[in-house]
């Protein structure tokens, strides 16, 4: 299979290094860009150039990995640390950048790094699409706890046992949160709505509803409008094809790769770059690739609960396994601290009382409670919290505009 997909993906990103203008690419280190940039490297009578970012917090950098696959792989690198006072630059701007509020904090890093690729190429390759098309998240594997919860337990326990979670509120009390994440131990980035998430994901009455509850940063996101709101508010189901009499792990695939993908992703990744004037090309999603992914049978995919194989097989080829076996972290970035830390004022100045009533459309004291339950310690709220602080700045951004 590796070298089916070899014969696939060369020609591909040989074509998409054609160009009149200086050519990069991303490299995080892990999977999907270091085949993409090996393939290219392999194709190439000079050092290709590639571009990382890092972060000062030891939990999500993964610059040193990426800079030891480049000094393997000989490309001419450059690395970017940033800390929270980078992000400063730009959060005031998201509104302006990506025309609504887009959710989805590895935004920041995303104009970071690309902000500085720019600086020294016009094109750049990425390695997108290689977890949709080849199962690298850990929920196209069922690892989760709570998705091993729901399949795992018999039906009618199932049904009792979720109502009472369920009904449990999130956020919970500051006692109970505070007991069951071990009160500031809660910054090790542990998840404060799990017991409402299980509650869903056990009364949920399929498999897509289980998905759209695992993948929710909140289980209950009608709890956060105001009162006036709530009869109105849609149920919060992505949508996304899914697979008939399939794979339910092909399936949430599939819907990440026609959702997720196109939704977040790849328009995450392109107004980013072009806030800059910079080209991205994403080879993996080639339809030449696409298809082949999808000829290739999951269990040839994923493998011991190990997804990428294909993938990651070819990868061996150029790139030491040593350098590649480690648990996928995803280009994430300390949100919790930064909103503790160097984006408080921002934030605190889009979570007052006063600004979060002006619009009327969220629940102040649930909000409010979150936001103290974060700043405490007893709960990471971090995921929640940027989608009510990008919804907050598009609003106000939107006030203000219309007033000029």
């Amino acid at each position: 299979i590796a070298s089916a997909l070899d014969a696939v993906l060369r020609p591909i990103v040989r074509d998409e290094m054609v160009a009149d203008v200086p050519l990069g690419a991303f490299l995080s280190g892990g999977i999907d860009s270091s085949l993409v940039v090996a393939l290219m490297q392999t194709q190439s009578s000079r050092p290709v150039r590639t571009f990382t970012i890092g972060f000062d917090d030891h939990r999500f950098n993964e610059a040193g990995f990426a800079k030891q696959v480049a000094q393997h792989l000989g490309t001419d690198h450059t690395e970017l640390t940033v800390q929270g006072e980078d992000a400063l630059e730009f959060v005031s701007r998201l509104p302006e950048l990506y025309d609504e509020p887009m959710a989805d904090s590895s935004q920041l890093p995303t104009l970071l790094v690309s902000r500085m690729t720019r600086e020294h190429v016009t094109v750049a390759l990425s390695g997108d699409g290689g977890d949709e098309l080849f199962g690298g998240y850990s929920w196209h594997r069922g690892r989760g706890l709570a998705d091993r919860v729901a399949r795992g337990t018999p039906h009618a326990f199932r049904r009792v046992i979720g109502e009472i979670l369920h009904r449990f509120p999130d956020p919970a009390p500051d006692l109970f949160t505070s007991a069951i994440t071990g009160g500031r131990r809660a910054k090790t980035l542990r998840p404060a709505n799990t017991v409402s998430r299980v509650g869903a994901m056990l009364l949920a009455p399929d498999e897509q509803s289980v998905y759209a509850s695992a993948l929710a940063f909140s289980v209950k996101p009608e709890n956060l409008l105001a009162h006036v709101h709530r009869e109105r508010a849609g149920s919060g189901i992505l949508h996304g094809s899914w697979l008939a009499n399939a794979s339910t792990f092909e399936s949430r695939m599939l819907f990440d790769s026609t959702s997720y993908l196109p939704d977040d992703i790849l328009a995450k990744v392109d107004r980013a770059a072009m806030a800059f004037s910079l080209e991205t090309r994403a080879p993996i999603l080639d339809h030449r690739v696409f298809e082949f992914a999808w000829r290739v049978p999951y269990n040839k995919k994923v493998i011991n609960g190990v997804g990428k194989d294909p993938l990651r097989t070819l990868l061996y080829r150029y790139v030491p396994r040593e350098l590649i076996d480690r648990p996928k972290r995803g280009f994430s970035v300390p949100l919790a601290e930064w909103l503790r830390g160097s984006l408080r004022p921002w934030a605190e100045q889009h979570l007052t009382a006063s600004s979060l009533a002006t619009h009327g459309l969220l629940d102040v004291t649930r909000v409010r409670a979150l936001w103290q339950q974060h700043l405490s310690g007893i709960a990471d709220h971090s995921a929640l919290l940027w989608s009510v602080l990008s919804l907050q700045a598009f609003l106000e951004a939107t006030e203000t505009h219309a007033r000029r």
